[in-house]
């Protein structure tokens, strides 16, 4: 990665967190433990590829700054949500989250699960704030981004996951369920930054479709190797995992070099999609990079 990249990603993330900080109830305002809890799951850890993604599609079409970090703080509290519950006993079950302990573990279990609820409900209401987008556009982003987060998106994606366990899926079948689970946000991030700054075209939402359709699937296949290779010091999370939980993923069924193969193939097709925006989507071509070439 280039030393301007490197700059620009550490710009955004440092940004982000301070937004996110900002756009989240103090810790001692009542109920203060559900507040403290809510921070605790959001702030201080993770790599705001999200935000990243908002920003750098929001900069291809010259995006409102204030627009930008709502929509990349919206994006990130559905994200944050969905891990706290995800890690819940009645999930996942997983003790460790950004290398440290899980909401469910360091408070307890119906924290937890409030902690996710209000997550995705001051999503909303930060999104809905913005005053840098005509109205109509600020509607359209909050139904993009209700869309991606419901049953036709991150949580569709996670009902076919939890009903996997111990069932042989084809690559098909495999490739739906992350599209749902991981790409449909993923993709909502890429299109909510560039909805921050124009109504798209027919041809722009396509391109970007495309892209985000391959990166999100990079995104899975880069985690599964990840856990199958890596150690839950280098992750930050209980490596190996989903192997233990007999769990189908793309290691299990094409084997670590295919996969190895097919996040690069993705990496390729993400680059091809972005070809008319020209060197204007330089970042958007940097993070497709960092998704496929990341270590953790």
């Amino acid at each position: 990665m280039s030393a301007a990249f490197d700059d620009w990603m550490k710009t955004v993330q440092a940004g982000s967190e301070n937004d996110l900080s900002a756009f989240l109830p103090a810790a001692d305002v009542i109920p203060a433990k559900l507040h403290e809890a809510m921070r605790y799951a959001l702030l201080g850890g993770g790599k705001r590829v999200r935000p990243l993604l908002v920003y750098a599609a929001g900069t291809l079409f010259g995006a409102d700054a204030n627009t930008l970090s709502r929509a990349a703080a919206a994006v990130e509290m559905i994200h944050a949500y969905s891990l706290v519950h995800d890690d819940m006993p009645c999930m996942d079950d997983d003790e460790l989250r950004r290398g440290k302990p899980t909401v469910h573990v360091a408070y307890d279990e119906a924290t937890a699960l409030l902690v996710g609820d209000a997550l995705q409900s001051q999503a909303f209401v930060v999104l809905s704030e913005a005053d840098g987008v005509p109205p109509a556009r600020v509607l359209a982003m909050l139904r993009l981004l209700g869309t991606a987060s419901g049953s036709a998106g991150m949580c569709g994606g996670q009902a076919i996951d939890l009903d996997s366990v111990g069932i042989s899926l084809t690559l098909a079948q495999l490739e739906q369920m992350h599209q749902l689970k991981t790409g449909a946000l993923l993709r909502a991030s890429v299109v909510l930054g560039a909805l921050a700054g124009k109504d798209l075209t027919e041809q722009e939402l396509s391109a970007l479709n495309v892209y985000a359709r391959a990166i999100g699937l990079a995104f899975q296949v880069v985690d599964d190797v990840l856990d199958a290779t890596a150690d839950s010091a280098t992750l930050g999370k209980t490596a190996g995992k989903d192997a233990a939980d007999n769990k189908p993923t793309y290691v299990s069924i094409l084997g670590l070099e295919p996969s190895r193969a097919l996040a690069e193939q993705l990496r390729l097709e993400a680059h091809a999609a972005l070809e008319p925006f020209g060197d204007k989507a330089l970042r958007l071509r940097e993070l497709a990079d960092l998704i496929v070439q990341r270590k953790a």
